[in-house]
């Protein structure tokens, strides 16, 4: 009797720890997201390209080294301004010899749209139903209150979670990832108008380099 207790036991202990850091699901809020760290390796998710074709993620790094970032979409002003500071480092980025992907939940067409007014050239892809936001446990739903705000004054269409109306996003996050998908370097602040420095991401994708 002893034995099959302990044995229940230490099933729990090992269960439990996994059924709480299950990235998959939509946290509560911004500060309860569990992002992937350093040393784990990035979901094969698939996602959508500005022209609506499916691409896996993970076979898309295997090419080169990747810069991915996740921002909310093209409507937020706090991800147009880091994505025009990151248009001006991708020179330099490049020349280290990484791609640069950013990740957003905007459709393919919201995309092609953001495209074409902008010069940067990272390859923009579409999470419309959210696979690489849960699977990197960036996903977090926005309270009632602000997703009325969001979808009523700023005109923003958002996905549904699982046939419900409640509207989720990602935490605003940057990784560096290798060939393998390891992860090497990232950043993630639930406070989403705070975003990681050009100096410092230049830093960490030179010092991921030599790892």
């Amino acid at each position: 009797m002893k034995r099959k207790l302990f044995a229940l036991i230490t099933a729990l202990a090992l269960t439990l720890p996994a059924l709480a850091l299950d990235r998959t699901q939509i946290a509560a809020s911004a500060e309860d997201v569990t992002p992937l760290l350093n040393g784990q390796s990035i979901p094969a998710v698939a996602l959508k390209t500005v022209d609506g074709k499916t691409i896996n993620l993970t076979e898309l790094v295997a090419s080169k080294p990747s810069i991915i970032l996740f921002y909310r979409g093209g409507w937020c002003p706090y991800c147009s301004r880091q994505l025009a500071g990151l248009k001006d480092l991708e020179p330099k980025l490049k020349a280290l010899g990484y791609q640069i992907i950013a990740i957003s939940p905007d459709s393919a067409t919201r995309l092609q749209s953001q495209k074409m007014t902008t010069e940067f050239s990272a390859m923009l892809l579409s999470d419309d139903q959210l696979n690489a936001i849960r699977g990197f446990g960036l996903g977090y739903f926005l309270d009632d209150k602000t997703a009325e705000m969001y979808r009523d004054k700023a005109g923003v269409e958002f996905v549904d979670i699982e046939g419900t109306s409640r509207v989720a996003l990602p935490a605003p996050a940057v990784y560096i990832v290798d060939q393998a998908g390891l992860i090497k370097f990232n950043y993630v602040n639930p406070n989403f108008k705070v975003r990681v420095s050009e100096q410092l991401l230049y830093d960490a994708a030179k010092a991921s380099l030599a790892q």
